[in-house]
């Protein structure tokens, strides 16, 4: 739920904000520590809550559930299928942020997947256990979603 200081910490709150609000998020958030094991994803479609809310559902059935981070944390596999399968491979290091050129954490898919090879996602973490990520196709800003983990990442 949102505290009276404006945080975010659950994942329902994202779904209600726009997208404007959801850029402001990301740009005042550090980036954290690089997450390590499974984070349930979340795709937030900045349309308002209920539209989101549907959006959300039907992406986590049809296509995408998370990412499971290495324990090394050089690398990830996405959660895709309604079976969750674990695929389409990303190096994981941090660098700057093409929204604002401050520090995040960046899921190049440039060298790892011939089908998503113009993708890459930044995250920065916004709660204990929860980071919120963009996600370019080339360098045009697609998407925005959540990771929620649940053992919370330091």
């Amino acid at each position: 739920m949102a505290h009276a200081t404006g945080a975010v910490t659950d994942v329902r709150d994202l779904l209600a904000l726009s997208r404007p609000e959801l850029d402001r998020l990301f740009r005042n958030s550090p980036p954290g520590e690089t997450p390590r094991g499974e984070g349930a994803g979340t795709v937030l479609l900045a349309r308002g809550a209920r539209p989101s809310r549907v959006a959300a559902r039907l992406a986590r059935l049809l296509a995408w559930q998370g990412k499971v981070f290495a324990p090394g944390g050089g690398e990830l596999l996405n959660r895709v299928t309604p079976f969750g399968v674990r695929a389409i491979r990303a190096r994981v290091y941090r660098g700057a942020s093409w929204s604002d050129g401050a520090e995040c954490i960046v899921l190049d898919y440039s060298h790892t997947s011939f089908l998503a090879q113009r993708i890459r996602d930044e995250i920065r973490r916004i709660g204990p256990g929860l980071y919120l990520g963009d996600v370019y196709w080339g360098r045009r800003k697609v998407l925005a979603f959540s990771l929620r983990f649940s053992a919370p990442t330091t």
